[in-house]
């Protein structure tokens, strides 16, 4: 092998060698080819190739090189075709690696694949043809195409030549690309006369070794020279064609000669532009046939005029006219057009309702553009001309909404041509409702069952009724009409729902006391005027095992003991008694049955299963105990199953002393264990009793000191204020020594509805001036009720126009001051007397019972008790309890004292109306309670 082999080791890390290795081979090599000895070149050793699994890496590319690991040796596995592995590239070279494991190596290995001279230069064509006119001037260029040779370098394509070279010669010149551009040049005029036809050799060379090449044939034909022109048969043709002529039909035919031979007598045809787009309408064939190349109509063209031109090889021509005549057919359907259409019509609409209105059009021509309509048949509608072209769709009979509620009316248009042509046109027509039929029952009548001791509001059936109406005409709604059950409205049985038509029961029904009952349900439309009708409902009450057995005899009393005697010579089956029960449940719920459930002795008494008798099932004998305790339990047949237990005391004695002193004992040990048991209970309600009633306590107290500390905190109802004339404080010492209290009034929407307790009245000064428009209040630095965080921390001062009489302010019931009292200097009204407080304490403890009843939004709780000249529209008589915002003063009427006060007040300077201080938010009043505290306490 020749070639040059180059080694190049790098390495890189410990363990891990990269070397590259180059081989340099010839394309073409036949399979397993040396390549070259990779193991000396990689200056490895043969076993190390074997040990660290040698093997080729070529990623994704095709695996031409193969390795020997038991000699070392690179090989041509694959036969590598240069061309067409790399095309034009240069150089054209195979990249592979060879891995090592064991250490880890990776060697490089580059192979150059070079060229050899294996492709020989190809023509597309093998040959080509020209056709060149005798008068072709030297110098004349024709174009020939390029051979193509895969190879590369010397030996890719190098020259071309062209034999005989007599009248031609080649040219080559070279490209931007790199490629050749081969032209034949005429070098000497032609002469058909002397060569018409001629042939020459073009071959390409490569510059290979060995040389290659390729050939192409080049004919030649000389053409004689165009000297006559062409000449039409007519100057005019004519010609007809109906319009549905399929593409394709011929219209006619145009002729013309040429007194040339040869190419130049030969003519073809070419249709000229004498009308814009016929050249798509028609087409002229190559022999002079005019053919139709799109289809005509004759609506939109009656008439064609068309100029042919005849043209020969040299460009000479001659033209003609051809007129073609278009005939009509019956080709166009009747156009339907409506002009106004109604949506819908009432089907209480008179017949002759236009419904609507049309116009008709046929654009074909005499007999073919005559049109007749009509409308499809079993409607309720007809169809009249009213002019020419124009139609009318009528109603022509009664409609029926409910028979049918939309039309689909099909208009259909026919002309006479032949065949005739029709088109159609369809009208949806809604019919609107009217209000006509009444709404209609599933079923004549209704029968329904439902079990006793239900739910109160279970559903128990539904009625159903329809209407053939629509929309709201056809919204059933269902009323329970009145009348009574056993003289009880029917509605406190059942009621119906108005929507659904569902029966609820109202009540649980009892089988024991009602077993059915009937009513009528009606159902009306929405219609105006509605209608409707009704139905009957029968409803049947099912028994359920709702009542346990009730036993007749014996007969259980609480004060007497009854028992049965039985001789000791009773035989056996001795009728001792007999078990009467009654069951007022139906069928097999009553359905009792009888059974020993305990017995002094077992052995000696049965109870017959079905009819309750107690008999002897043996002889008594003298070891019998004499008082003998039977329990039978009586059992309904229910599911489940119900019973009643009854006791029989019998007694075993020959004679009536004897059984009377056996009963005697049995008494007085039911009476113990009844007195017993009675005592048990009542104890066990007083416990219950007295820890309800602590727990209550305890609650109520705790509740009413919260309400007591929170009263006046988030209250926004407005006070009244009244403000005495010239009163002040005399600190205790005036005549008047009774501690008067305030009472709020407030509204049931207020968080709390009870009162403050304030301080005492001697703590605080309140003066007024005569006009009554400004106070001064002195107030002692101890903190009061409203000093909490949640208090208000400001009120409002009152309005300056409540002002009243004399007649009007607090008192005893019917006082009337003075002069001096109306001008605001005289007395206070006298001091109740020790009745009135009293009165005024029990009214008062009787009006706060009475506030959550009587007092309501917006009132002010005024109680009956006051003076009878004040209503709600004047100043309540508070007798006792004055209420004064702004103090907690106490009031004295004690003329002495006023006057005391008047002077104290005259001697102060009061600041002028204007610049008088806001009021103080009124401090919390006293209660009735502490009212009472302090009356006591004065009497000390």
């Amino acid at each position: 092998m020749k070639g040059q082999v180059l080694l190049f080791f790098l390495v890189l890390v410990p363990r891990f060698v990269f070397g590259q290795v180059s081989y340099s081979i010839p394309e073409e090599m036949a399979k397993g080819s040396l390549v070259g000895n990779i193991a000396q070149d990689l200056g490895l050793d043969v076993k190390r190739l074997q040990a660290g699994r040698a093997r080729i890496h070529t990623g994704d590319n095709v695996e031409y090189i193969q390795l020997n690991k038991e000699k070392g040796l690179l090989v041509i596995k694959e036969k590598i075709d240069r061309e067409a592995l790399c095309g034009q590239t240069t150089p054209c070279a195979l990249h592979f690696q060879i891995a090592l494991e064991n250490p880890i190596e990776i060697f490089p290995v580059t192979v150059v694949i070079t060229d050899i001279n294996d492709n020989s230069p190809v023509f597309e064509r093998e040959e080509r043809r020209f056709e060149i006119s005798e008068s072709a001037v030297v110098g004349s260029k024709f174009m020939l195409e390029k051979a193509i040779d895969p190879d590369i370098g010397l030996n890719g394509l190098q020259s071309y030549t062209l034999k005989p070279n007599d009248n031609f010669i080649l040219k080559m010149n070279s490209q931007s690309d790199g490629g050749k551009k081969v032209e034949m040049i005429l070098q000497k005029s032609l002469d058909r006369e002397k060569q018409e036809y001629g042939s020459l050799l073009l071959t390409a060379v490569d510059g290979g070794e060995p040389q290659r090449s390729g050939t192409m044939q080049i004919h030649i034909t000389v053409l004689d020279a165009n000297d006559n022109a062409p000449v039409f048969t007519q100057t005019v043709y004519k010609a007809e064609i109906k319009e549905n002529s399929v593409n394709g039909t011929v219209i006619t035919k145009v002729s013309a000669s040429d007194a040339d031979k040869g190419s130049n007598g030969e003519v073809s045809y070419v249709i000229g532009n004498s009308m814009r787009g016929l050249s798509n309408v028609f087409v002229i064939t190559e022999d002079g046939h005019l053919v139709l190349n799109a289809p005509l109509d004759y609506e939109k063209v009656q008439k064609y005029e068309i100029y042919v031109e005849a043209v020969d090889r040299g460009g000479l021509s001659d033209s003609s006219k051809v007129i073609i005549d278009v005939g009509d057919i019956n080709d166009n359907i009747p156009v339907i057009k409506i002009i106004s259409s109604s949506i819908s019509i009432g089907e209480d609409s008179p017949s002759g309702t236009v419904v609507a209105v049309m116009s008709v059009n046929d654009p074909d021509s005499d007999v073919n553009g005559k049109v007749g309509c009509r409308i499809n048949k079993n409607t309720p509608f007809a169809i009249t001309s009213t002019s020419s072209n124009f139609y009318s769709i009528i109603t022509d009979s009664d409609l029926d909404r409910e028979r049918a509620s939309d039309y689909n009316i099909t208009v259909t248009c026919t002309d006479e041509g032949v065949p005739s042509l029709s088109s159609s046109v369809t009208l949806n027509l809604q019919i609107s409702d009217v209000n006509d039929n009444a709404p209609v029952f599933e079923r004549s009548s209704y029968e329904a069952y439902i079990v006793e001791n239900n739910t109160p509001g279970l559903s128990v059936f539904t009625v159903k009724a329809t209407d053939a109406d629509w929309n709201q005409n056809a919204r059933v709604s269902y009323i329970l009409e009145d009348s009574s059950v056993n003289g009880v409205p029917v509605s406190s049985y059942v009621s119906v729902s108005a929507d659904s038509g569902v029966i609820h029961a109202v009540r649980s029904f009892d089988y024991e006391q009602i077993k059915d009952f009937h009513f009528r349900v009606r159902a009306q439309d929405g219609g105006s005027p509605p209608l409707s009708s009704n139905v009957t409902v029968k409803i049947m009450i099912l028994d359920q095992n709702d009542n346990p057995p009730q036993v007749l005899y014996p007969v259980q009393t609480g004060g007497s003991l009854v028992a049965e005697m039985v001789p000791r010579s009773a035989d056996v089956g001795y009728l001792v008694t007999k078990v009467v029960a009654v069951d007022v449940d139906s069928g097999q719920n009553a359905w009792l049955s009888y059974k020993l459930q305990k017995a002094t002795d077992r052995a000696l008494f049965e109870v017959g299963l079905q009819n309750g008798e107690i008999r002897t099932i043996r002889q008594v004998t003298d070891k019998d105990a004499v008082k003998q305790r039977l329990t039978v339990i009586v059992e309904d047949n229910g599911q489940p199953s119900r019973s009643a237990t009854v006791i029989v005391n019998v007694v075993v004695a020959d004679s009536f002393p004897e059984v009377l002193s056996e009963f005697t004992e049995l008494t007085h040990d039911k009476e113990y264990n009844d007195n017993l048991t009675f005592y048990l209970v009542l104890a066990l309600a007083v416990v219950s009793f007295l820890f309800i009633t602590c727990l209550v306590v305890i609650i109520s107290v705790k509740i009413y000191r919260w309400r007591q500390s929170r009263i006046l905190y988030h209250s926004n109802l407005p006070v009244i204020p009244y403000y005495p004339p010239r009163y002040s404080d005399t600190l205790g010492t005036g005549t008047l020594p009774h501690v008067y209290n305030y009472e709020v009034c407030r509204t049931t929407d207020s968080r709390k509805s009870d009162c403050k307790f304030g301080r005492a009245g001697s703590q605080n000064v309140l003066i007024m001036d005569p006009s009554s428009t400004g106070t001064i209040q002195r107030i002692q630095s101890e903190k009061s009720i409203l000093d909490e965080p949640d208090s208000p921390l400001e009120q409002k001062p009152p309005n300056n126009d409540w002002r009243f009489t004399q007649g009007q302010r607090p008192g005893p019931s019917g006082a009337t001051g003075g002069p001096e009292v109306a001008m605001g200097t005289g007395p206070w009204p006298q001091p109740p007397t020790e009745a009135e407080q009293l009165q005024a304490l029990m009214a008062a403890a009787n009006e706060v019972s009475e506030a959550t009843a009587t007092l309501g939004p917006g009132t002010m709780g005024l109680s009956t008790r006051y003076s009878p000249q004040f209503t709600l529209q004047h100043v309540p008589d508070y007798r006792q309890n004055v209420y004064i915002p702004g103090s907690t003063a106490t009031l004295t009427s004690n003329p002495q004292q006023q006057q005391a006060t008047a002077q104290q007040a005259t001697q102060q300077a009061l600041p002028p109306p204007q610049a008088s201080a806001q009021p103080e938010p009124p401090k919390a009043a006293q209660t009735p309670a502490s009212k009472k505290k302090s009356t006591k306490k004065e009497k000390k």
